[in-house]
C-alpha cells in the first residue's frame, strides 16, 4: 500500500479499489494513447490520466475527464505541460 503523505493524501487515492475500478474502465474503453494517435503511432495505452491537473481536488480526481496515455507520454510531454511548458504538435510548431 501507498504510505500516506500528510502534505499528498491524495496520492493514497490510487491504491484504492474505487481507483482501480475507474482506470480499468478508462483502459477497456481507450486502449491505445490519444497523443500517439495524434502522431498516427499506435501505442497501448497504460496509465489513465487525469485531463484537468487534480492537485489534490476530490472532485477532480473522482469525476474529472480521464485519457489514456502510455508511460511515455504521461511521465514525459503531459509532466513537461503541467509544469508549464509548451505543447508541440506533429510539424513540431507549439500549440
Amino acid at each position: 500500500m501507498t504510505q500516506y503523505q500528510p502534505n499528498r493524501p491524495w496520492k493514497g487515492w490510487y491504491s484504492l479499489a474505487r481507483w482501480k475500478q475507474r482506470r480499468t474502465y478508462q483502459l477497456d474503453n481507450s486502449p491505445l494513447c490519444v497523443r500517439c494517435l495524434e502522431d498516427e503511432v499506435v501505442e497501448p495505452a497504460t496509465v489513465a490520466d487525469h485531463v484537468i491537473p487534480h492537485r489534490g481536488d476530490p472532485d477532480l480526481f473522482w469525476y474529472g475527464e480521464l485519457q489514456s496515455l502510455c508511460a511515455s507520454c504521461h511521465s514525459g510531454a503531459k509532466q513537461h505541460e503541467e509544469r508549464g511548458g509548451l505543447r508541440f504538435g506533429p510539424d513540431g510548431w507549439p500549440l
